[in-house]
């Protein structure tokens, strides 16, 4: 890892920082600005949506300006911009806008490594460096928990985002600075996103990428903090310890699944037994979502550690991209799996609203976890159809 690659991994660590960070907020927020959980579900599905609107001009950024320039101008106008309009707002729509932003700034760290390894690594040696990634990231995930909480109730949720704007702004001039672009492909295709959506292949691969970090990704970004205030009365500090626990099984999770493909020598096999046990733990926690914190903690664990495909899944979809059609190809995966979690939490936000009149505390996450359910069986379903490739033969 040279030091280009490293600070595109610090800025995914920002990355995955910014998309979970509302859940350790969520009890200071509604008392200082009147946000309430739906304002931060629609804040958060903002966040994803706007990440996910930016993948295809990433896509062709990558291809044509080139890694380094993108990640840059994006991570310091959109990250750095947002954190500082988050710690002045002062109305829930502040938060919004903010998220947008945000969102829009994180959107190409995590594809422009992607794209270098692409081109400058052997592709079955694609799923563990994007996994290294990723693990890499979800350290985003610890500081965004127990870290944040205590940082939120010491110096105050405003001068933490100030700090975080700034440490922003750096790694965005580190990586003008150091990040390498690879060589350019030659090809006598100029490359399209319509020639990608050609490929039949990458057909059963997207419902299954759009649903499978959509669970983990509300969870942890949002509905982990009202859900442990609401059904058992948890103050921020235990918030703090069950999402900093999720945030470790999201480490572990890409570190198991990266060597697996090759290990097994099949991409697609592993996925599907990962997904049907996540599909398996949903289905169970709906059903016991009030039983304890421990309990809940448990699952949430087991969710976010087989619920780890993202990286699989993306080696699978990139084994069918022509060098020429990478940028474009990675992007289109990675706006089908961010974009999957911004729909879900504006779809999770009304389900919260419409199931809290009535019935136990408990209801409103009880539907949450079985919509989550449904929808991932749909995916799953039809990615059983998709052709396996052979990471030993590549």
């Amino acid at each position: 890892m040279n030091t280009g690659i490293a600070l595109l991994a610090f800025a995914y660590v920002l990355s995955q920082f910014f998309r979970a960070f509302l859940a350790v907020l969520s009890p200071f927020l509604g008392p200082d600005i009147g946000a309430t959980p739906e304002d931060l579900a629609f804040a958060s599905g903002l966040w994803f949506i706007a990440f996910a609107a930016m993948q295809p001009p990433i896509g062709w950024a990558l291809d044509t300006v080139g890694p380094r320039k993108t990640a840059a101008a994006l991570l310091l106008l959109g990250g750095g911009g947002g954190a500082a309009v988050f710690a002045l707002a002062t109305a829930p729509v502040h938060i919004s806008i903010a998220m947008a932003l945000i969102g829009v700034g994180c959107a190409p760290v995590l594809m422009a490594s992607y794209y270098i390894f692409a081109l400058e690594h052997p592709p079955a040696r694609f799923a563990t460096l994007a996994a290294m990634m990723v693990v890499i990231g979800m350290l985003g995930n610890l500081v965004a928990s127990y870290p944040m909480a205590i940082a939120a109730e010491t110096m105050g949720w405003r001068m933490a985002l100030w700090g975080l704007g700034a440490i922003t702004a750096a790694t965005a001039f580190g990586i003008l600075a150091l990040v390498r672009d690879p060589a350019k492909v030659v090809s006598d295709s100029k490359g399209s996103f319509a020639e990608v959506l050609k490929i039949r292949a990458l057909w059963f691969i997207f419902p299954l990428m759009l649903v499978s970090y959509a669970e983990v990704g509300a969870l942890r970004g949002l509905w982990v903090g009202p859900y442990l205030t609401e059904v058992f009365n948890a103050e921020p500090r235990i918030i703090g310890q069950a999402t900093l626990a999720m945030g470790v099984a999201m480490v572990l999770g890409p570190l198991a699944y990266g060597p697996l493909d090759r290990m097994f020598n099949t991409r697609k096999w592993v996925i599907v037994i990962g997904s049907g046990i996540v599909l398996g733990a949903t289905v169970v926690l709906s059903l016991t979502a009030s039983q304890s914190v421990l309990w809940v903690t448990a699952f949430l664990c087991i969710l976010a550690f087989f619920g780890s495909t993202y990286p699989a899944i993306m080696s699978h979809g990139r084994s069918f991209l022509p060098p020429h059609l990478v940028g474009r190809g990675v992007t289109m995966l990675n706006l089908c799996s961010i974009g999957g979690v911004g729909i879900a939490q504006f779809v999770t936000g009304r389900l919260y609203t419409t199931t809290a009149q009535g019935g136990g505390a408990s209801r409103p996450f009880e539907a949450i976890l079985l919509f989550f359910a449904l929808i991932l069986a749909v995916g799953l379903v039809i990615y059983l159809f998709s052709r396996d490739t052979k990471p030993n033969a590549a």
